[in-house]
């Protein structure tokens, strides 16, 4: 009988997704407990903080939307990520170090610091297996401006805009005020160039309020993204696998709000999920196909959501965003659409944790020795 498998669920983190990361792990441990997984929790505080595998789960047992460990619940226990090809290590404080028995780790630290390429780096110099993307997927995932060349460059629709640095807006903001009139009038959307959740992301409806809302963007990243707006869909379809990746059915999103922004994601209970998203046979082929080629121009692997705007004059879809490792929550858009495809929650996780065990091996089988090495 083969022995189950040790899954290092990674939850909580510095960035402002931190609560959804909760829940999604929330939902994944319940899950595992179904399944041939054992789940060995590491929840991260909001100060960065890795918590003990026993302090982690009084965090998933209990209530709590963060992860918080008060001064009676403290183990003492740090762990410690080791670059040398140890993995994680559990330090007791002066009693002796020792290495976290787990097969695989499972990242689900949305936004920054677990999914921009950080902590995919850190895991690779440790040695430790992972699920997702790698170092490069993750972090051009998370840069929406590096992304939307990436896709251009091989083919795709992208929403026409063009990218604002902080230099770029102290130095002339009168000349980035016209270009965004003359280039792509209004309304048009703000966004940091990196970020997730739509935070920090304003729709400007006119020339007076584009300073606000880039002021508010270089608040989040040094990095601003304008895009013209359009009237538009929006359709989101799943992507699993790692070389031979396969496509969902899509979703439609219907905000409560002028835009999908967080409060609308998160907090208003308005917004609708439609699956399967109502468009022609022919239509739906279509952005499914988009959605692995935007998949397979990022070098992503493990699993994805792919974002898609579709003008409502035109019908035509544009690549919006790559998320690469979306919420899970038993109600995110994700796992519904992989349940309406015949993939039930349960065994969604356990897929994930094969393609992360796959994705390990294959690296394993590549050299990296410096070349003096004995």
């Amino acid at each position: 009988m083969t022995a189950p498998q040790r899954v290092a669920l990674l939850f909580g983190g510095r960035s402002v997704e931190h609560e959804v990361s909760v829940v999604s792990a929330r939902g994944v441990d319940a899950a595992m407990a179904r399944t041939r997984l054992v789940c060995v929790p590491i929840g991260v505080t909001g100060e960065g903080r890795w918590l003990s595998p026993e302090s982690s789960r009084r965090v998933l047992s209990g209530r709590s939307p963060r992860v918080e460990v008060g001064p009676a619940d403290d183990d003492g226990i740090r762990i410690l990520i080791d670059p040398g090809g140890a993995g994680l290590l559990l330090h007791e404080g002066g009693k002796a170090t020792r290495r976290l028995d787990i097969d695989v780790l499972f990242p689900l630290v949305h936004g920054w610091g677990g999914e921009d390429g950080r902590l995919q780096g850190a895991l690779e110099l440790a040695g430790t297996p992972y699920i997702g993307s790698g170092v490069l997927g993750s972090a051009v995932g998370m840069d929406k401006a590096a992304a939307k060349v990436l896709f251009a460059s091989h083919g795709l629709a992208v929403v026409p805009g063009f990218v604002v640095t902080r230099q770029d807006w102290s130095t002339d903001p009168v000349r980035i005020r016209q270009r965004i009139a003359d280039e792509l009038g209004f309304p048009a959307f703000v966004k940091p160039a990196n970020g997730g959740s739509s935070v920090g992301v304003s729709k400007v409806r006119g020339a007076g309020e584009v300073e606000a809302a880039i002021d508010l963007a270089l608040g989040h990243d040094r990095r601003v993204v304008v895009e013209r707006g359009i009237d538009a869909r929006e359709i989101e379809c799943a992507i699993l696998g790692n070389d031979v990746p396969e496509a969902s059915g899509l979703g439609e999103i219907a905000p409560s709000r002028e835009f999908y922004d967080y409060t609308a994601k998160y907090l208003d209970p308005g917004s609708k999920l439609t699956i399967p998203a109502e468009l022609p046979p022919a239509d739906t082929e279509r952005i499914r196909q988009m959605a692995i080629r935007a998949y397979q121009a990022l070098d992503l692997s493990g699993f994805a959501r792919v974002d898609f705007l579709v003008e409502r004059s035109s019908g035509v879809p544009y690549v919006n965003e790559v998320n690469t490792l979306p919420g899970f929550t038993p109600i995110s858009m994700f796992p519904k659409l992989w349940e309406a495809a015949g993939v039930p929650y349960g065994r969604l996780v356990e897929r994930l944790v094969d393609l992360g065990v796959e994705r390990a091996r294959d690296a394993a089988d590549r050299t990296f020795r410096w070349a003096g090495a004995s």
